[in-house]
């Protein structure tokens, strides 16, 4: 059975040193649920938090309506995927996979049914019989997701556990996990710092920085539309620009540091002032024209074609760098020291207070509001 877990007002501190205060979030039942943000943002604190194996020193932690703080870890009923698998490494594969089963004392009928279910389910039915030191990397993060699911917790905690594998093996397994989480439909808290991962297995993600959520959304939300300036930065690639915002009879008009300017027509009503703003540009949002074309006049120093999609790496009159990616032509590229013209999607960007603190544009969805206190 999956629960949702809810967290009221969390603290966690080692010391005089505070890593989470005042953390409050839902989980909802069912749902893959990434926790998101740098090293040493307090994501993997939080995760053994909700799992016991740390301390809680202030705050209220809940599966369902059954309060957990100071339940043994071992009653809370949670699958844990680790980093480094932590698999066994003197059992085979169905033993790895048994372990929990055989630990809660299970007939053994029942104990072999859940085994082979979970060995097919992870497609490693065929490795049953062999020792972890013969199985690569994504085999044996194979072995302990099928483990940590053959129990059937009510939560599924999982810690950094594709970081290990190489690239192909990451994107490969994510899809697998993705896949097996919403096959068995059971409550999922995922932690990583690769924002692409969160992205390709979530359903909602919450952005971390120095302990606090800066947002909380589904992958699209946060790309599209990021509450702040660090979530435009983590989530994706983006161009930062400082401009200005001018009211131009009562339409939006950036106006960048070399006099060029465009409008934009999705700002807040109350924003469209003369101000200071930092501008976010993704490098999809530019459009690379002939620079006879009326727009932002920059120099190409160098392109990277990528088969499908080609970097641009431009400069501007005033100095500022920008990258651009533009879908291949099937002609040419455009050569180094062209001056060309963009033109900004201007729909699509986004633009932030001058100290990037918040957004300055309509449709921006976080969830994390629900909790702000008066």
């Amino acid at each position: 059975m999956s629960v949702n877990i809810k967290i009221r007002d969390a603290v966690k501190k080692y010391g005089n040193n505070t890593i989470i205060s005042d953390l409050s979030l839902d989980i909802k039942e069912g749902e893959f649920f990434t926790l998101l943000g740098p090293s040493g943002c307090g994501k993997t604190t939080l995760l053994r938090m909700i799992a016991g194996f740390n301390s809680i020193e202030g705050g209220d932690f809940f599966f369902n309506e059954k309060r957990i703080n100071d339940m043994d870890p071992a009653k809370r009923n949670i699958g844990m995927v680790f980093q480094n698998y932590a698999i066994f490494p003197n059992m085979t594969v169905e033993k790895n996979v048994a372990f929990g089963l055989k630990n809660r004392k299970l007939p053994e009928a029942e104990i072999k049914e859940k085994t082979d279910k979970f060995l097919k389910l992870m497609q490693i039915d065929e490795y049953r019989d062999r020792m972890p030191d013969r199985l690569s990397g994504g085999q044996q993060q194979r072995v302990a997701l099928a483990r940590a699911l053959a129990i059937t917790p009510d939560v599924l905690l999982m810690d950094e556990p594709l970081s290990n594998l190489d690239a192909k093996l990451r994107v490969e397994m994510r899809t697998v996990i993705k896949n097996i989480q919403h096959n068995v439909g059971i409550t999922t808290v995922y932690v990583t710092h690769d924002q692409e991962e969160a992205m390709a297995v979530s359903d909602r993600i919450a952005v971390m920085n120095h302990g606090d959520i800066q947002q909380i959304g589904t992958p699209k939300d946060l790309y599209q539309r990021p509450a702040n300036l660090f979530v435009a930065n983590f989530i994706g690639r983006t161009n930062i620009i400082n401009c200005k915002l001018r009211d131009h009879d009562g339409v939006a008009e950036v106006v960048l540091s070399d006099g060029s300017s465009f409008t934009v027509d999705s700002v807040k009503k109350e924003e469209i002032k003369d101000q200071d703003v930092i501008a976010s540009i993704r490098p999809e949002e530019f459009v690379v024209e002939e620079a006879s074309v009326d727009g932002i006049k920059a120099i190409i120093d160098d392109c990277v074609f990528l088969g499908l999609n080609t970097h641009y790496f431009v400069h501007l009159r005033t100095g500022e760098e920008l990258v651009i990616i533009q879908e291949s032509k099937i002609d040419s590229v455009i050569p180094s020291g062209t001056e060309v013209s963009l033109r900004v999607k201007s729909e699509k960007i986004n633009l932030f207070s001058s100290d990037g603190e918040r957004s300055l544009i309509m449709g921006v969805k976080n969830d994390l509001d629900v909790y702000k206190k008066d």
